[in-house]
Parts: C-alpha cells; structure tokens; sequence
C-alpha cells in the first residue's frame, strides 16, 4: 500500500515550491498559486503600450499599464498582482519607479499550458542602489485618494466604487442586465 501513496504524496506538493530561474535572493512570501516561483531580478520599469505598441506619447503617465523589462534577458514581464490580498495590479506601485532601473522581488508564474507565462506579483521593489525597499501596496491607499466619499463608506472597496457601481447599475451584477437576485436563480 505504501507503495502508492509516495507518488500520490508527491502530487500533493504544493507546485508554489517550485524554484525557478531567478529565485536566488528571493524573499518573496508564497500565495500558494499553482505554478509560482520566487524571483528577485533587476529590470526596467517601462510603459507597456511604449514599449509593445510603440504608443509613446503619454509613456509613464498615470493610469497606463507598466511592464517590467528584465535585464537578465531582455524579456518583457507583465507585473499584474501588488502585495495586497486583492487582486489588483501594480502600476500605482511601479509609477514612481517608471523609466528606472530597479529591482523586484516577488511571485513569477509561469504555465505554457494556460499561457501565464512571464507574469509577475511584485511584493516589493527598489532603485538599483538603494537599500530600502518599498513594499507594493499602495493600490488601496491611491483608490481612497481619488475616491474619498467612497472610501468613508463601511464595506470593501468595490462594493463602494462608483464606477462598480455604475457598471452594475447599467448591465447588473453579471452583464445580463438582471438584478443579482435573477441572474443568479438557477431554477428558472
């Protein structure tokens, strides 16, 4: 019997173990997400449309999506995810740092089979040189900024966003255009 539960314990490895290419000097903290490594890499923040689409005109400017250039290899990373418990992403964290050398330390995911490949969650991040990090959390804190009556109110931030709001109001909470109590009645 034992026989069979060594490979079924190996199966049961959580794959966030894994150590990939840039994990040496890692420090990031695992979110236990199928196929995540540890990676510590030097790069430069770039401005995503910049740099794919040649769209250079606003390049940096607030509210454009910001991409991670590897210096190791030349090889453009997507950082989609900040430290924070929700899932946004990290361009209010990299803003400061667009156009400058730096170094991240975080969570890379990588799956051919889906096709996540070369995506990032930055956990923290710093100018070549410096030795203080920054922690990438500030998502929150910017959405409250812009949005103070909405941040005052009690509940999680999207239940309070007005352009959540907006969406929900115009094509309810599934797109369907129903209120949430029919969209989600699956005897009718």
């Amino acid at each position: 019997m034992w026989k069979y539960l060594i490979p079924l314990a190996f199966l049961a490895t959580p794959l966030a173990a894994q150590e990939g290419p840039f994990s040496e000097g890692s420090e990031a903290r695992s979110w236990n997400l199928a196929w995540e490594e540890p990676a510590f890499f030097e790069a430069e923040v770039v401005d995503m449309l910049c740099e794919v689409a040649g769209d250079c005109d606003n390049a940096c400017a607030t509210g454009r999506q910001l991409g991670l250039l590897r210096a190791a290899d030349g090889v453009l990373t997507y950082p989609n995810k900040n430290n924070q418990g929700i899932f946004t992403g990290a361009a209010v964290d990299l803003q400061p740092f667009c156009g400058m050398q730096v170094e991240v330390d975080g969570l890379m995911i990588e799956d051919e089979y889906v096709g996540a490949t070369n995506v990032y969650l930055v956990q923290r991040i710093r100018e070549v040189g410096v030795d203080e990090w920054t922690t990438a959390n500030g998502w929150t804190d910017a959405w409250a900024e812009q949005q103070p009556e909405a941040a005052a109110q009690d509940g999680r931030w999207y239940r309070n966003d007005p352009r959540v709001m907006a969406e929900i109001n115009g094509d309810g909470y599934l797109g369907t255009g129903e209120t949430w109590q029919e969209a989600w009645d699956v005897t009718r």
